[in-house]
This record gives C-alpha cells, sequence and structure tokens, in this order.
C-alpha cells in the first residue's frame, strides 16, 4: 500500500496504540519493571511521532476526508484520542525522565485540542438533520470524549506544581475536567448500557472499543486520585476531600464491575460466535483499558491507604503486557503484508 494511500485512510482512533503503550508502559515502571517501561517508552515515542506527521498531512492532504470522519457518528469520536495520546506521552515524560517543560508544552497543546474537538463534534453532530438511530449511533468509542478530559486533568494536576504563579488556576482547571468527565461518562454510559440492554447486538457491532467502558472509568478514578494526591496545594480539594475521594471510588469500583461483563461478551463474540481474530487497529481500544486498570489502581493504592488491592496492579499488568505484545506483534504483520 502507498504512503499516500496510508495517511489518506488513516484510522482516526489510532492513537489509541499511543495510549495503550503509554499506560503499560507507566504502570510497568511503577512497578519496578524499569527497563520495560523504558524500552515501552521509545517505542511510543516512535509511534506517537508517526502518527502525528500522518494526521498532519491528513489534514493537509486530504482535509475533505478528515473533515467527514470528524463529523461522523463512528469514526469522529476516535479523535479524541489525539488529545489523550498527548497527554499520555507527557505523563510518561514528567514520570520516567522528571521533564517538565516537555509535558508543560503538550498539556498546554492536549487542552487547545480538546476545546476545539469537543466543541466542534458536539455542535456538528447536535445540528445534523439526517440522524443515524440510537443502535446505529452509539458506540463504546464515544467514551474517548471522557478519556480525553480526564487525561487533560491528570496531566495538567502534575504540572500544576511547576506554574508557580498560576498554580491555583490549573489545579481548579483540572477539578472542572475531572467533574466534567465524570458528567460525560455518566450520561454516556446511560446511552450504551441502554443499547446494549434493549437493542440486538450483533459479533460485529460489538468492537473492540466497548472495553473504553471501563477504560474510562479507569481513567477518572485515576483523574481523582492525582487530585486527591495533589490536595496539599490547593485549599478547594481538602474542603471536598470526602466527596472526592468518594467518587473516585464510585468509579474504580464500577470500572471493575465491568470487567467480567466485557469479558464474557468478548468470549461470546469470538469463541460462540466465531468472529474472525483478525488484526484491526480499532484493536488498541481493549488494549488502553487492560493498562489503565493496573495504572489506576496503583495511584488509588497511594491516594487512598488501600493496600489490600496491591495484588490487582501486580496480576493485571501481566494480562496488559500479554495483550499488548499480542496486539503489536499482529499490528508489525499486518504492516508488513501490506508493503510486500
Amino acid at each position: 500500500m502507498s504512503l499516500r494511500r496510508t495517511v489518506a485512510d488513516l484510522y482516526p482512533g489510532y492513537f489509541a496504540l499511543v495510549m495503550a503503550t503509554g499506560v503499560i508502559s507507566v504502570a510497568s515502571y511503577q512497578l519496578g519493571f524499569h527497563w520495560l517501561g523504558w524500552l515501552l517508552f521509545g517505542i511510543n515515542l516512535v509511534a506517537f511521532g508517526i502518527l502525528w506527521l500522518q494526521t498532519i498531512a491528513r489534514s493537509i492532504a486530504f482535509f475533505p476526508r478528515l473533515l467527514a470522519d470528524l463529523l461522523d457518528y463512528r469514526r469522529g469520536p476516535g479523535f479524541f484520542t489525539i488529545v489523550a495520546a498527548t497527554c499520555v506521552v507527557g505523563i510518561q515524560i514528567m514520570i520516567l525522565t522528571k521533564n517538565f517543560l516537555v509535558p508543560a508544552i503538550l498539556w498546554a497543546v492536549a487542552t487547545v485540542l480538546w476545546f476545539v474537538l469537543i466543541y466542534t463534534f458536539f455542535a456538528a453532530i447536535t445540528v445534523r438533520e439526517n440522524k443515524p438511530t440510537l443502535a446505529r449511533g452509539i458506540s463504546g468509542a464515544w467514551l474517548n470524549t471522557v478519556v480525553s478530559t480526564q487525561a487533560v486533568s491528570i496531566l495538567g494536576t502534575m504540572v500544576a506544581s511547576h506554574f508557580h504563579a498560576v498554580r491555583t488556576e490549573v489545579l481548579f482547571f483540572s477539578l472542572s475536567m475531572f467533574l466534567l468527565g465524570c458528567m460525560l461518562y455518566i450520561l454516556i454510559i446511560a446511552l450504551i448500557l441502554y443499547r446494549f440492554l434493549f437493542f440486538s447486538l450483533t459479533a460485529p457491532e460489538f468492537t473492540p472499543a466497548y472495553w473504553i467502558d471501563m477504560g474510562a472509568e479507569a481513567i477518572t478514578a485515576l483523574a481523582g486520585a492525582t487530585l486527591i494526591l495533589a490536595a496539599p496545594q490547593l485549599l478547594l480539594l481538602e474542603q471536598i476531600m470526602p466527596f472526592l475521594k468518594g467518587f473516585t471510588l464510585f468509579f474504580w469500583v464500577t470500572g471493575s464491575w465491568w470487567i467480567p461483563l466485557l469479558l464474557i461478551l468478548t468470549i461470546w463474540r469470538y469463541l460462540w460466535k466465531r468472529y474472525p481474530m483478525t488484526y484491526k487497529p480499532r484493536a488498541w481500544a481493549m488494549i488502553f483499558p487492560l493498562g489503565m486498570y493496573p495504572a489506576c489502581t496503583l495511584e488509588l493504592i497511594k491516594a487512598m491507604d488501600l493496600d489490600l488491592l496491591s495484588w490487582i496492579p501486580r496480576f493485571f499488568i501481566y494480562i496488559a503486557l500479554l495483550a499488548w505484545f499480542i496486539t503489536f506483534s499482529a499490528m508489525m504483520r499486518e504492516l508488513t503484508r501490506k508493503r510486500s
């Protein structure tokens, strides 16, 4: 396949590759697998750079197609992975290299991009005349709006301590983004669950993007835990600490509830319905939640002294790593096949 065709057909949600690799890198590093964290960090920087270059090239050479994707019910939410991935790389850089300047720049870029995407997408979808039914229009990919919002909150909280002049404002903005992300999740997940329970669901329709049902809650719990740990820097956070802890634990518990159900549905799709296990870029939407769960649990343990949960990240990191390796290998085989 030619490079031009690759750029033209670029899947908007491909940045989930960066999100998945980045969060597994951070979780591995924090669990003591430093060499693995650095290895995934290097891979992620390469993937991040390539995807950004392809996206920029697509916006220049194929802008009508990019705009059509952005305004599409199915493909549009994938653009929010660009925001989340940019923040995840910033988080990686802060944790692994202790650098502040680059993450601060990435946070600013992600924040501006979030504002552009969130209002463009929701406004365009709202005024659209020909709309699909709920069953055809909603998908797990819509929760990328939540993931991107919470990613901006997390990185903002982390860089706030370095913004001495406007630290209070940055932390308040991060808290506001956290609360907005919570609101978006509650609204969207209600529609998704309604679609699950009251409309027929075929194997092709249950895409890996539905794993974001859990991933969005996991990153919400991570955003809450990050704010809890930053509470000494802002009086307001200390004043609402009971609410913040309760809401954070609420999202972690609900995210944990989703895991068995999503696993059952995945088994139903591939084993019972025998849906072919071929590589598609959307597969990374499943790997990200598997990596986010141990990452958010690690932060939750630190924020709330919940040592009884310490076995969870040490167990789930191996599942996330295995899933990442299988998907990455499949992606490389697919790319090799297309270029041969």
